[in-house]
């Protein structure tokens, strides 16, 4: 146990494998926010063409994402990444980050959009048929009535589809990339430090702080949302 602290200690006294670390994270972090970024928006997308009323100007875009949701859903993502760097963006000099980015935000959007999508449906019907006898146009329920409710309802899955995403990206350094899961397999394979259980603890605890940030994050949010509902009941 005491050689194990003196490893942490050397870990933290070595710029160079706190700067690999470092760097690791920052990747993570990168690949990270853009793919949650994308996978919102585009997952919201997905998410109004799936819960909007049937129209026939909605039958090829809904049956489009469908089967698009279908296949990122029932396939590995690590698949999926090998997919998009070693077949759709197999091009050279082509940034790889931008390739992860895509990888990540396109499987997130599929999630995203069913989170939404429950959302949505989770909002009882009858305040949109009560909002359309009171002569108010679809939209304005929407954006006034059913949205507000249906945020409300899928903060805790969007939070932990944000934890998903974060963990997930773990995978990258399987095709090469330098994350903070390559750079812990990295100091662990030196002369100096020849053990890959210090580096990867240290790793774990870069994870594990993101999460608890990202966690009581959600739970601020939800905990300010529960006390606006309060203050409306009063």
């Amino acid at each position: 146990m005491s050689n194990f602290f003196e490893k942490i200690g050397e870990l933290f006294g070595t710029p160079e494998y706190i700067e690999a670390l470092l760097h690791g994270f920052w990747l993570t972090i990168q690949i990270s926010y853009f793919a949650i970024l994308i996978g919102i928006l585009l997952g919201t997308i997905i998410a109004l063409i799936g819960a909007a009323k049937p129209s026939k100007w909605l039958v090829i875009p809904k049956f489009i994402c469908s089967i698009y949701t279908t296949i990122i859903r029932g396939t590995p993502m690590a698949l999926q990444l090998f997919i998009m760097f070693f077949v759709i963006f197999a091009i050279k000099g082509f940034p790889s980050i931008i390739t992860a980015i895509l990888a990540f935000g396109l499987n997130s959007a599929a999630y995203v959009s069913e989170v939404i999508r429950g959302g949505i449906l989770s909002v009882d019907k009858g305040q949109t048929e009560a909002g359309l006898a009171l002569g108010l146009s679809r939209s304005t329920i929407f954006f006034k009535i059913v949205a507000p409710q249906a945020i409300k309802n899928i903060i805790p899955a969007l939070g932990n589809e944000i934890i998903t995403v974060i963990k997930e990206t773990a995978i990258v350094s399987m095709v090469g990339m330098y994350d903070l899961n390559m750079a812990a397999k990295d100091i662990g394979s030196g002369q100096n430090m020849a053990s890959y259980v210090v580096p990867m603890v240290v790793a774990a605890l870069f994870y594990l702080a993101t999460i608890y940030l990202i966690t009581f994050a959600v739970k601020m949010i939800e905990k300010s949302l529960r006390k606006s509902d309060l203050r409306a009941e009063k």
